[in-house]
C-alpha cells in the first residue's frame, strides 16, 4: 500500500529561518500544517568530528506527491550544505485529518 501523506522532518539552526520556511510551505500550499518544535539538541557526526547544536525541528504534514517540491524548496532556502530532510509515510490517521491535509494543499498531476 502506498502512503498518500507524509510527515517530513527538517531541522533549522534558528527559529527565524524555521518559521519563514514553515510559513512559505503553507502559503504555497505545499504543506497543510507545519509544527515548529523549538530548541532541540542535535548531536551528530560531521566532517570527521562529533558536533552538538541547538536546532529547531519542523514537522511538515503534506501530500506525498509534494515531497519532491518540498525537498527542492528546502534545499534552495536552507543554510546547511546537507539539510536534514526525512519523509515518513503516514500509514494510519484520522480519516478526516488526512482528508484535510489533501484539501489544504494544491494537488495536481505533477
Amino acid at each position: 500500500m502506498t502512503s498518500v501523506h507524509h510527515v517530513i522532518l527538517c531541522t533549522f539552526p534558528d527559529v527565524e529561518r524555521a518559521t519563514q520556511c514553515a510559513q512559505q510551505l503553507v502559503e504555497q500550499q505545499l504543506a497543510a500544517c507545519v509544527n515548529l518544535l523549538p530548541t532541540i539538541t542535535s548531536i551528530y557526526a560531521w566532517e570527521g568530528r562529533i558536533d552538538k547544536a541547538q536546532e529547531q525541528l519542523l514537522l511538515i504534514k503534506a501530500p506525498a506527491v509534494h515531497y519532491a517540491r518540498i525537498e527542492a524548496f528546502i534545499k534552495q532556502h536552507h543554510p546547511y550544505d546537507v539539510p536534514e530532510i526525512i519523509a515518513l509515510s503516514i500509514e494510519r490517521g484520522l480519516p478526516d485529518y488526512l482528508q484535510w491535509i489533501t484539501r489544504s494543499c494544491f494537488v495536481s498531476a505533477y
